[in-house]
């Protein structure tokens, strides 16, 4: 299994859970874990997702949901497991 770790924050708006996930379901990428909160008018959602079955480099799908994000005025960055992993373990 290929974990990557998936955070989307920024202003609430409509849709924006919708647009994330048609985009992996469309691309072959299963959400292993979902957490999303609004606080004050700001969305914060951490997604936990398997990319072992999509046929996309980590780099493009980084790249087009950093796209994705700017189109619909929030911030998506990904990070791989391994990497989140030793950034957390101190």
């Amino acid at each position: 299994m290929k974990k990557t770790i998936i955070t989307v924050v920024g202003k609430d708006t409509i849709g924006i859970i919708a647009k994330v996930c048609t985009y992996l379901a469309g691309n072959k990428i299963n959400i292993l874990d979902i957490s999303q909160t609004i606080v004050g008018g700001f969305f914060n959602m951490m997604m936990i997702v398997d990319m072992s079955t999509t046929e996309k480099q980590f780099e493009e799908v980084s790249h087009e949901l950093a796209q994705i994000g700017e189109e619909i005025g929030v911030v998506i960055k990904c990070q791989r497991e391994e990497i989140f992993d030793m950034m957390h373990r101190l």
